[in-house]
């Protein structure tokens, strides 16, 4: 019998998602944040030197690593489409209709011959927490007495330490773009989930983006 193909989760790094926070299998965490763009061809050169200057600000002030990265994707406008073709069904006037249509299929021409690409921005904020404890200290762990116990505070302990210092870094990621007018909030779980089902799946499009401004 042919071997089976190893399951794509076995390559993910991914442990779990949850709250906002993606835990990776090393225990590492990370959170991730959507940035809004800024046109910098259109600014000043004054504007663009305090742009450069503020941002180079913002690298200098974290002590911590950070990563940037550009999410490119083909728009799919299917549900738009329908709901031009829904509008033109309940339209009454016939020379409306017909300018629907034509609208209709201009646009489906348009996109097959020149697909339209969003862009997202993205900023990565990572903690790297230490080993956890894996025993329980004293002559008493050598018959395992309290050694559970122990390490469930423990890691439970540390878990709140390391989100509460992860969040430390992305409020302070999230003052640091700020200064350079750029506006960043963390993705939630599904919005997570989605970047990700996309990342690992570039040949199907997305059903929905997140959103920069969303309250």
């Amino acid at each position: 019998m042919p071997e089976k193909t190893p399951a794509t989760q076995k390559f993910i790094e991914i442990e779990h998602i949850k709250d906002g926070v993606v835990y990776l299998k090393g225990g590492a965490l990370r959170k991730v944040l959507i940035v809004s763009g800024v046109n910098f061809d259109l600014k000043s050169d004054a504007e663009q030197n305090l742009i450069l200057a503020s941002f180079q600000d913002f690298l200098n002030t974290i002590d911590f690593s950070v990563q940037l990265f550009i999410h490119s994707r083909k728009i799919n406008i299917d549900a738009y489409l329908e709901s031009m073709a829904k509008r033109k069904e309940t339209e009454e006037s016939e020379l409306l209709k017909i300018q629907i249509e034509d609208y209709i299929d201009f646009i489906r021409s348009f996109v097959d011959q020149n697909a339209i690409i969003s862009k997202s921005f993205f900023i990565i904020v990572p903690y790297d927490s230490g080993a956890l404890p894996n025993s329980a200290s004293g002559i008493l762990s050598i018959f395992g007495v309290g050694r559970k116990k122990q390490i469930t505070s423990a890691e439970t302990e540390r878990e709140a330490h390391n989100l509460e210092q992860l969040d430390y870094r992305v409020n302070q990621a999230i003052q640091g773009l700020g200064n350079v007018g750029l506006r960043s909030v963390p993705l939630n779980d599904d919005e997570l989930l989605e970047l990700f089902y996309n990342l690992y799946n570039p040949q199907l499009v997305e059903k929905r983006s997140a959103e920069v401004n969303k309250k």
